[in-house]
C-alpha cells in the first residue's frame, strides 16, 4: 500500500505514545473538595458518594494533611449545619466564631502552605436552602450580595486564600472584590463559579450538606443547560469584575463550555467534576461495570484536553495516589 502518512507510527509503543501524548494530568492539577461538620472523631461516609465523608474538625485536619503530603496544592471546603443554625438570613454564614471559620483557622496554623478555597453562598446556612435571600418566593439579588460581603470578609480573616463564590447572583464578583479589597484582603483570590449551570447532577452533594432547597429550583439564577453563548456572557462579565480564577460546573457534560473558556480567557480555567459524575462512576465500578481507574484517568484528560487548568473532583486523593506511584 502506498500511505505516506501513518499516525499509526506514534502509537506504535508507550514511550512513544508519553513523548507525542498532548494532555497529561499533573497532582499540581488538582483541588480536593472536602465536608466537614460539628463533632469530633466523626467520619461519616456519604451513601450516595461512596469513599467520600463528612468529617469532624479533628478528622479533617488529619484529611488536609494527608492531602498535601500527597502533592495536591488545595483544598475546597463545605460546612454542613446543622438545621438549628439555619435561619432565612444566613447569620450563621458570617458568625466567626462558627464551625467554617474556625476550621479555617485551624488548617491555616497547622498546614499553612496547603491552599484553602472557601465556598461563599447562603445555601448550607439558609433555611430556604437557596443561594440567596427569598422574598415572596423570589430569590432576591442585591440583597444577596450584603451577606456574601459579610461572609467573604468572615472566611478571609479566618485565613481564606481564595475565596469561591457560587450563588451565581448578578455583579457578585464585583461586590466581593470591593469589600475584600476595602477591608485590606487586596491578596485573597476570587475563584468565580462563572458558568453554574442548574444541573441533575448535584443530588448527591446536597445530601451530604443537606442543603436542597426548601421549595421550586435554582433555575432563575443558576444557568440553563441549554445555553453557551451566555456562558461567554458570564465569562466577560467575570472578567470585567475582577476574578482571578473562572469555572465551569458541572464537568462531563459542559466540556465544550471549558474549551470555549480555555479559548477566550485571559485568566487560569478550573472545571468541577461534580458529586454526580463521582457517583456514577464509582457505583458503576462497585458493580464491576467499569475499571475504576482507567475511567477515572480518562476523564481527568478530557478536563485537561478541552482545556481546563484545575479540576475540583473528588477523586483527587485517589488521582495524586496513582500518579505518585508511576
Amino acid at each position: 500500500m502506498d500511505i505516506i502518512r501513518r499516525p499509526r507510527r506514534n502509537r506504535k509503543s508507550e514511550n512513544i505514545r508519553r513523548l507525542v501524548r498532548e494532555s497529561n494530568v499533573r497532582v499540581d492539577d488538582l483541588i480536593m473538595p472536602l465536608f466537614v461538620k460539628e463533632g469530633n472523631s466523626i467520619r461519616e461516609p456519604i451513601p450516595s458518594m461512596p469513599g467520600i465523608f463528612r468529617f469532624s474538625p479533628d478528622e479533617l485536619l488529619k484529611e488536609c494533611k494527608e492531602i498535601y503530603q500527597l502533592g495536591i496544592p488545595a483544598v475546597v471546603i463545605f460546612p454542613a449545619i446543622p438545621e438549628e443554625k439555619k435561619d432565612p438570613l444566613a447569620k450563621e454564614s458570617y458568625n466567626p466564631n462558627g464551625l467554617y471559620p474556625t476550621v479555617l483557622k485551624m488548617i491555616k496554623d497547622h498546614i499553612p502552605e496547603l491552599i484553602v478555597i472557601t465556598d461563599v453562598a447562603m445555601d448550607p446556612y439558609n433555611s430556604d436552602g437557596h443561594d440567596g435571600v427569598v422574598k415572596n418566593g423570589e430569590i432576591l439579588n442585591d440583597e444577596t450580595l450584603e451577606i456574601l460581603g459579610k461572609m467573604a470578609i468572615t472566611q478571609a480573616k479566618a485565613g481564606a486564600d481564595i475565596i469561591a463564590p457560587s450563588d451565581m447572583m448578578d455583579g457578585r464578583v464585583g461586590y466581593l472584590r470591593k469589600v475584600l479589597d476595602s477591608e485590606g484582603f487586596i491578596n485573597v483570590g476570587i475563584l468565580s463559579y462563572t458558568a453554574k449551570y442548574a444541573s441533575s447532577f448535584y443530588g448527591p452533594f446536597r445530601d451530604a450538606l443537606d442543603s436542597a432547597p426548601r421549595f421550586g429550583d435554582k433555575k432563575t439564577y443558576q444557568m440553563d443547560p441549554a445555553n453557551i453563548r451566555e456562558a461567554l456572557l458570564e465569562l466577560e462579565l467575570d472578567l470585567e469584575e475582577g476574578a482571578d480564577i473562572v469555572m465551569v460546573k458541572p464537568g462531563l457534560p459542559y466540556l465544550d463550555v471549558v474549551r470555549e473558556f480555555f479559548q477566550h480567557s485571559p485568566v487560569p480555567v478550573a472545571v468541577y467534576n461534580v458529586s454526580g459524575e463521582y457517583a456514577m462512576v464509582k457505583a458503576a465500578s462497585l458493580n464491576g461495570w467499569l475499571d475504576y481507574k482507567k475511567c477515572v484517568m480518562e476523564i481527568m484528560l478530557s478536563f485537561k484536553r478541552a482545556g481546563a487548568d484545575m479540576i475540583l473532583t473528588y477523586h483527587a486523593k485517589e488521582v495524586a495516589q496513582w500518579l505518585n506511584e508511576v
